[in-house]
């Protein structure tokens, strides 16, 4: 990708109605359009870096066996009405419309009863269990608050992930074993070690549902947290039973706020049994099917992870989900100094190194901040100096000094 033909630019100042963090780098850096509260355009950087989210998701999904399907937006109310969550008084987040004809339909905050019904017909013995079926969708919910840029809005993206379980402890295995598969994509995303097991209430299902909470000043949630154990319980289950039962001693939680980020939950049959999706079991009696669900907000991670790791330059991501590895600056007009980055560019894209080539005529100056602001990881600099060494000037974007590599060294850096 070239500058000189993206079609974005880079801003000195955020809109003075931004008030996070993550939305103001995000809008000055070109990454995101905000169309009103709440909702927001990713523009091309920022899609690069959504889409690579979602693609350590995805992979983590897949390696977990799950199948990845797309459910609809657009909702028929009779299977919500099934599970009495169609009702505005029962579930208040819901965006509904109409067709021509009168009839109402709704927008999908989530995607249980729709995935119950579509799936129904393809399971009907114990053979056919278990599995994991999973999608990474636009979800629309009218929340009341919408100011924390990205990290909560109206239509986001959500990925989904439902279990289909025989047993109790069929479930049970599987839900422990997205545990260790949360902790793993929150790793590979650079945020990992901020990121915690968050005890919060089952509700009528079992004393504890999951959170992943993402110790961050922005946050929405208060946490207790027991650094030294690595887990901590939320406001909702803060009490002294709840404690015991988890080990905890009150004296060794801290008090943090932090974003929520990840989440699963045991459903049982609350879906299935509505729907009928049962099973022949192996003594010949039907049986309901038991859930469980486990949500990541691929969407609101781009803003958790701007706010988190972003620095007084600008935003900072990690290089496995940047928009490129490498922001190649070329210094000057002179014929070798075009010719010289120009290869390299054609080089190091044949190569599989994602770039993004600012070809300008522009002062060095102002590449290097639009460099930093877009927190592209690596920083190299081509220049009549760098020409005449017959070497390349290369910059981490946390680092504080370049150094020179030949070709050879530079791509042995950068080509894993």
């Amino acid at each position: 990708m070239r500058i000189s033909e993206l079609f974005t630019k880079t801003r000195k100042e955020a809109p003075a109605d931004e008030v996070s963090k993550n939305a103001q780098l995000l809008i000055r850096a070109g990454f995101i359009h905000k169309e009103m509260a709440g909702v927001y355009t990713f523009l091309p950087l920022g899609l690069r870096v959504l889409e690579n989210i979602c693609q350590v998701i995805r992979e983590e999904m897949n390696s977990a066996g799950g199948q990845e399907l797309k459910l609809t937006t657009l909702q028929d109310p009779e299977i919500w009405q099934k599970t009495d969550r169609w009702d505005d008084k029962k579930v208040d987040v819901w965006f509904k419309t109409k067709l021509k004809n009168g009839s109402e339909l709704g927008l999908g905050p989530t995607h249980e009863e729709p995935l119950v019904r579509a799936l129904k017909p393809f399971i009907s013995s114990y053979k056919d269990l278990p599995f994991l079926a999973y999608q990474i969708q636009t979800k629309f919910r009218n929340e009341t608050r919408a100011k924390s840029g990205v990290m909560r809005t109206r239509e986001f993206l959500m990925k989904d992930l439902y279990s289909f379980a025989k047993s109790e402890k069929e479930h049970d295995e599987i839900y422990k074993k997205f545990i260790d598969i949360y902790n793993k994509v929150f790793k590979r995303l650079g945020i990992g070690d901020q990121t915690f097991l968050t005890f919060a209430s089952g509700g009528m299902f079992s004393q504890f549902s999951h959170e992943f909470q993402t110790v961050c000043e922005a946050g929405e949630d208060t946490i207790y947290l027991d650094r030294k154990k690595g887990i901590a319980v939320n406001e909702e289950v803060n009490n002294d039973q709840v404690l015991a039962d988890l080990g905890l001693k009150r004296e060794n939680l801290e008090m943090v706020r932090a974003a929520e980020v990840g989440n699963i939950f045991t459903l049982k049959d609350k879906f299935s049994s509505p729907f009928g999706l049962t099973y022949v079991a192996e003594n010949g009696e039907n049986q309901n099917v038991l859930m469980g669900c486990y949500g990541i907000g691929p969407s609101r991670l781009v803003g958790v992870i701007a706010e988190l790791l972003g620095d007084e330059k600008g935003l900072v991501w990690p290089a496995n989900i940047a928009p490129a590895l490498v922001y190649l600056a070329r210094l000057g007009e002179e014929k070798q100094v075009v010719k010289s980055a120009n290869e390299l560019y054609e080089h190091l894209t044949e190569l599989g190194v994602s770039v993004i080539y600012d070809d300008r005529d522009e002062r060095a100056g102002a590449k290097f901040a639009d460099a930093d602001l877009m927190g592209i990881p690596f920083r190299v600099v081509v220049s009549q100096k760098t020409v005449d060494s017959g070497n390349f000037e290369i910059k981490s974007r946390t680092g504080k000094d370049s150094q020179l590599l030949s070709e050879k060294d530079l791509i042995k850096k950068l080509v894993a």
